[in-house]
């Protein structure tokens, strides 16, 4: 957890801590940081903060830290259990242990990461898979890849799945009018929400944008908020060869609050990626009142269901369709925002912590 820096993982693990801490103050929690900690992450008295290093952003450092680091200090402190929001685990520890898989994107696509990160995840995951005593996942998708892939007894993993920050709520008419004039000079936009990572599509995402400009008389603009911290040679000729690249705004990462008005203020989110273990932007657009695009593949039918357009992410033909269709009916849009409303009552961060809870109660009875 990074102050203002957080994406997928960093919420669920935000999220998720704040509300186990504060409602579980019969326990002591120790949070294991690499690195100096912003105070806002020690959510209550009983959350003792730790610094542990060495500051672990390279495979190398996360074997170091997970190996050696960790293990020590669990023994120290006499922890009970360890929880790893993230699927990392220590093989070397004796203390009873539970993760969180998210999905196992990098078995699926190994060439959308870089080697060594690569070479890390195949090599550990399958055995922090059978090092867990407890294993949550955030859909049943990644369940069933999770068991599939690494033969894991299906009974020991529970699904938890995401929620959505409760400050995204749908905004007012002027205050959404203020936000398009502030990122796209006023006009409506679809919106793009996420890491500019390879999985998230981009590359077909912009020319399947390009060819909706085409027959587009409302001037809709796309809006890319993410770093580009995976940018990559692909993505960069999709761009490139775009005839209208000029109306994508790319507004780099923005705050929550920012990000919220940007969300609530779209025509529609288009989030088509090719491989996702939820896709937390279908949800947050649930939330918001807005109408979304996504992919018919992996956990994201399961997410959406019948409240989202869904198309075939490998299909740009497929994408400009549904651009051109949530453009240009009104009634589908309104159709879906009322679904997307009934859709979300199944997701809230407060429902995912007492599922994540109970999951780790399991863990504490199989030890007594």
């Amino acid at each position: 957890m990074i102050k203002d820096k957080l994406e997928g993982i960093g919420w669920f693990t935000y999220e998720n801590l704040r509300r186990i801490t504060t409602q579980h103050p019969e326990h002591t929690f120790y949070f294991l940081f690499d690195r100096k900690f912003h105070p806002s992450f020690i959510f209550a008295d009983n959350v003792v903060p730790l610094v542990v290093p060495p500051q672990a952003r390279h495979p190398l450092l996360y074997y170091l830290w997970f190996e050696f680091s960790v293990p020590r200090v669990l023994k120290k402190i006499g922890a009970q259990m360890f929880f790893s929001p993230d699927g990392y685990l220590s093989l070397k520890t004796q203390v009873p242990s539970m993760n969180v898989f998210h999905d196992l994107n990098f078995e699926h696509y190994p060439q959308d990461l870089p080697r060594a990160e690569r070479r890390f995840y195949r090599n550990y995951f399958p055995e922090y898979a059978f090092k867990a005593r407890r294993i949550a996942t955030v859909s049943e998708y990644s369940k069933q890849d999770t068991v599939k892939l690494y033969g894991v007894d299906k009974d020991k993993i529970d699904v938890v799945y995401n929620g959505a920050n409760e400050r995204f709520v749908p905004l007012d008419e002027a205050t959404r009018m203020a936000t398009r004039k502030k990122y796209t000079g006023g006009a409506p936009y679809f919106l793009f929400i996420g890491s500019l990572h390879p999985r998230k599509n981009l590359a077909r995402l912009f020319p399947a944008y390009d060819a909706f400009k085409a027959t587009d008389t409302q001037g809709v603009k796309l809006l890319i908020v993410g770093e580009k911290k995976w940018w990559t040679s692909e993505i960069e000729d999709a761009y490139n060869s775009m005839q209208w690249r000029d109306e994508v705004v790319f507004s780099g990462r923005l705050r929550v609050d920012e990000l919220h008005h940007v969300l609530a203020s779209a025509l529609a989110t288009t989030y088509v990626s090719y491989f996702e273990g939820f896709g937390i932007p279908i949800v947050e657009s649930f939330y918001c009142d807005v109408p979304v695009v996504t992919s018919n593949v992996t956990s994201m039918p399961e997410v959406a269901g019948d409240a989202a357009l869904l198309v075939d992410p490998f299909s740009i033909p497929s994408i400009t369709d549904a651009l051109q269709q949530i453009a240009t009916s009104a009634d589908l849009r309104e159709d879906l925002i009322e679904k997307g409303r009934e859709r979300r009552k199944m997701f809230s961060w407060q429902k995912t912590s007492e599922r994540l809870w109970c999951s780790m109660e399991k863990l504490i009875e199989q030890i007594d």
